[in-house]
């Protein structure tokens, strides 16, 4: 086994601190790797909170990692030592399902292995994540991560970046269309970067005022103002797509509205309440409202080649893992531009 250490969670609602736990030793099909940065994501929060459903504890949070192979097992073919690697939000899935077998593990029939809070394929062994010094993964869920860019700031694409990549690919957002981006914050910072370099015009809607200028630097054409009236008045039925990338409880009749006919919201985010949504606010103009996850392996794989190649990583704030609860009470105040990311050195 391989020692390991991490910060962890002990119970729900505790801070996290030091803990060290063993992984499993490499495998013939395994890559380990240790961890240089990983991303901190509001679902960690959520899920020490036990905010979504009973966690696993001890908990290990992250599940946006990057950092150097130190060991392959013997049948590891697209892996060597000393490569850069990273893994996102699952580590493992059947394999063998129809959407598994569609590069859609994401959405595996029998349930993908999360990164952490939970089971291994043996449905027993929890998982631990990547706020840790090293971390073990089946080859097939080991992504190639370019030298060319900034390694920390590449860590959040592995969730931030997919969750927002895969719905513009799938909806086959780009040139000609409107898309408008809900909530500028650590998964919507990436989907004005991703529009915008798929060719799309991009209006940032946020209810603050101060974020105007942030959503111009990142590259939105527009911004509108959704606590003022006069805006949203202006902007109704203007857009081919809205990409809801928002957790907060908020109101989707309103912003169907500004979808013109045939158009989609497309949600990412997740609301703690169910949304009420009237069905006027879809008949009238024929519009859809939908859903996506995170990414397959091939896809993550292609968004990190298709940000390597136009210079597209993540907004980020470097912090030491001693100061994870402050990032944590700063997140939940939406007090970070865009994404928190941890320099495991500091562990």
């Amino acid at each position: 086994m391989i020692k390991t250490k991490s910060y962890a969670a002990q119970s729900p609602n505790e801070n996290l601190a030091p803990w060290t736990f063993e992984r499993r030793e490499v495998g013939s099909h395994d890559v380990q790797f240790d961890i240089l940065y990983c991303g901190v994501c509001h679902s960690d929060l959520h899920q020490v909170n036990n905010d979504w459903f009973p966690g696993i504890f001890p908990m290990v949070p992250g599940h946006e990692i990057v950092g150097r192979v130190v060991r392959v097992g013997d049948h590891v073919k697209k892996f060597k030592v000393g490569d850069l690697a990273g893994t996102g939000c699952m580590v493992d899935s059947c394999q063998e399902c129809e959407n598994c077998k569609k590069d859609l593990e994401q959405y595996c029939l029998e349930g993908n292995t999360q990164t952490y809070n939970g089971l291994e394929r043996d449905g027993k062994t929890p998982t631990y994540g990547g706020y840790s010094n090293t971390i073990v993964v089946r080859e097939e869920f080991v992504l190639h991560v370019s030298e060319k860019l900034d390694l920390a700031a590449v860590s959040p694409l592995l969730c931030a970046g997919i969750t927002t990549y895969s719905p513009l690919r799938h909806w086959k957002v780009g040139k000609g269309h409107k898309l408008a981006v809900l909530g500028l914050g650590g998964l919507g910072h990436m989907g004005v970067k991703f529009g915008v370099a798929f060719g799309a015009e991009v209006t940032v809607l946020s209810t603050s005022p101060k974020k105007e200028e942030d959503a111009k630097r990142l590259g939105a054409h527009h911004f509108v103002v959704t606590s003022d009236e006069a805006q949203v008045k202006a902007a109704l039925g203007t857009f081919d797509f809205i990409l809801d990338t928002v957790s907060a409880e908020h109101d989707f009749n309103m912003y169907l509205s500004l979808l013109r006919t045939d158009g989609t919201m497309i949600c990412v985010g997740v609301p703690p309440k169910p949304a009420e949504i009237a069905a006027f606010s879809l008949l009238g103009g024929r519009k859809s409202i939908a859903g996506s996850g995170i990414g397959g392996i091939a896809e993550t794989q292609e968004m990190l080649d298709f940000c390597a190649e136009h210079n597209i990583v993540s907004d980020i704030e470097l912090i030491d893992i001693k100061d994870i609860q402050t990032a944590y009470q700063r997140m939940e105040k939406g007090d970070v531009r865009y994404r928190f990311v941890i320099d495991m050195a500091t562990l």
